[in-house]
């Protein structure tokens, strides 16, 4: 049987020539739409999309406790664009050191258990998380994916 969910510490995520766009999930169509007006505005500029595209979640609790969480597409290009419009942000350098890492393989319904095993390590181990996750599909075929799942770890060096 092959191993769907492999953990690793101490990983650092590298992206280079980032183009970010807030997902507001309320307001947004469909994922699929975001993603391919994501690119064409990469190819619109004179540049080229690589690699594959990158989720990053950030989780807060209001002021009511209720859980907050923002969504964030990211997708490198082959060269940095200046002078973005105010929709999107474009970074040379991203750089998250010591994460705790998850290569997952599997359903795509599934990936939740790939943050569960993160947050079940990390309590375990007694490691304060970020509050911002990364997710990488690395690869997809029907209903299953290859994922990189990357937290930031806040403590216990």
């Amino acid at each position: 049987m092959s191993e769907k969910i492999k953990l690793s510490n101490g990983k650092t995520l590298k992206l280079a020539n980032v183009l970010i766009q807030e997902v507001n999930l309320k307001e947004s169509a469909d994922f699929g739409t975001v993603v391919l007006q994501i690119e064409n505005y990469i190819k619109s500029k004179g540049a080229m999309p690589i690699g594959p595209l990158i989720q990053k979640m950030v989780y807060n609790v209001n002021e009511e406790g209720q859980l907050d969480i923002k969504i964030y597409l990211m997708r490198q290009s082959n060269n940095f664009i200046h002078n973005v419009e105010s929709t999107y942000t474009m970074e040379s350098l991203i750089r998250v050191k010591n994460c705790m890492y998850v290569r997952y393989t599997g359903p795509e319904n599934k990936i939740k258990f790939a943050y569960d095993k993160i947050n079940l390590t990390a309590f375990e181990e007694d490691i304060e998380l970020s509050n911002e996750s990364y997710t990488i599909v690395v690869n997809q075929e029907d209903d299953n994916i290859i994922a990189d799942v990357f937290v930031e770890k806040l403590s216990n060096e």
